[in-house]
């Protein structure tokens, strides 16, 4: 990306992150929801903010079609747009995280070196992976848009995990099978690791 910002300079704020954590009884970070489509990515998410509003947490979710109507209503689905789209997103989830907050993304994010330049812009532990780890076979089956029906069918180009690759995470902070367990069981693996990670405060 070529920086056209010369003539600006950053701005220091008198309330910090970590402040606007302690109002929350929080410690703001980032849930990178990543895998196929129809993987349960926004589901889970989903259901994980509903857990921790419940909980009396400060939370918000980024997700990637929500945001595709908006911001990156500009981008289409090809490498050079995918690659955009992650950076204008991880740049959004930068400023929820500034502002206190426990911030989750739902988007493919194909790409291993978008996810790792994402994990970049924030402190170290901030960054929280959570590979949504569904076989391609049930995401076929379950196919809510019917977006891999019409892949298969040659009417949509790049889509991820049949004429697009997918690089899968490596070491994610949080592996979830959603074959293996509900929705509910899913969304508790991953609020226990944000308590046992003291990023949220009873």
């Amino acid at each position: 990306m070529t920086m056209k910002t010369e003539n600006t300079v950053w701005h220091e704020q008198k309330v910090s992150k970590s402040q606007r954590g302690q109002l929350k009884k929080q410690k703001p970070c980032l849930l990178w929801y990543t895998g196929l489509s129809g993987s349960g990515k926004s589901t889970v998410a989903n259901a994980v903010d509903a857990l921790l509003f419940e909980r009396g947490h400060h939370s918000y979710l980024l997700d990637g079609d929500n945001v595709r109507h908006g911001l990156n209503g500009d981008l289409g689905f090809t490498d050079t747009d995918r690659i955009e789209n992650i950076r204008r997103l991880s740049e959004v989830a930068k400023l929820f995280t500034d502002a206190g907050l426990i911030v989750s993304t739902a988007f493919i994010s194909p790409f291993a070196s978008d996810r790792q330049q994402a994990r970049e812009k924030l402190p170290e532990g901030e960054f929280i992976e959570v590979f949504i780890d569904t076989p391609i076979e049930i995401c076929e089956q379950r196919d809510p848009k019917g977006l891999y029906k019409k892949a298969r069918a040659g009417e949509i180009k790049n889509f991820t995990g049949i004429d697009s690759s997918y690089d899968v995470p490596v070491s994610p902070e949080i592996h979830v099978e959603t074959a293996k367990l509900s929705i509910e069981e899913c969304a508790m693996q991953i609020v226990s690791y944000l308590e046992k990670n003291g990023f949220l405060e009873a």
